[in-house]
């Protein structure tokens, strides 16, 4: 079964293996340029696609952290994702105004890998276990058909919204909650539609 968790998954050790491979060709610049194009692009879309897709049902239906655990805050989790996510754009578009190799460059990479290498370990430790947890099986199927129609419609990365401030972000899902996405499912004619 589908399960949005595994998508996000499978997307983080896919960026994880771009940079591996920018620094297998750290000498070829052309290598670098091309490589590069794809991962910014994958940073961007997979962000946006967090944005649109997991996080506001993750806040709907996460640990709310009113049994006063130390852990799995939905707000908390969200704060510092939209934060994390903001950091790493604004890395990818100091890197995009350098020469692939140079070494404002490679200082521009480095952020964006360090940056992103945080973001995946926070979420790979409290908002996706947390996910898990709290939502059903139906759920995370339903919401993997949303991430993929929502990846095709936009892999390109245009028509993204890019930097969010995470309270305003957050304030916007928790006045509007998201609807039930079990009981209102993805059209299948939606997929690839933008």
């Amino acid at each position: 079964m589908l399960d949005v968790c595994d998508l996000v998954l499978e997307d983080h050790h896919t960026m994880r293996r771009q940079f591996a491979l920018l620094d297998d060709c750290w000498d070829d610049p052309r290598a670098l340029g091309m490589i590069w194009k794809g991962l910014a692009r994958m940073l961007d879309v997979h962000a946006a696609c967090e944005e649109e897709v997991f996080y506001p049902y993750l806040l709907k239906y996460g640990d709310s952290g009113d049994d006063d655990a130390t852990e799995g805050d939905v707000v908390d989790e969200t704060d510092d994702a939209i934060g994390d996510h903001d950091e790493i754009r604004d890395a990818v578009a100091a890197a995009k105004k350098e020469e692939p190799g140079s070494e404002a460059w490679w200082a521009a990479v480095r952020k964006a890998r360090e940056e992103n290498d945080d973001h995946l370990a926070e979420e790979e430790h409290d908002a996706l276990p947390d996910f898990r947890r709290n939502a059903s099986v139906e759920l995370r199927a339903e919401l993997a058909l949303r991430w993929l129609d929502w990846r095709y419609a936009h892999d390109s990365g245009e028509g993204i919204t890019y930097d969010k401030d995470p309270e305003e972000y957050i304030e916007q899902y928790r006045s509007s909650p998201v609807a039930d996405p079990v009981a209102h499912p993805v059209d299948r004619s939606s997929v690839t539609a933008s």
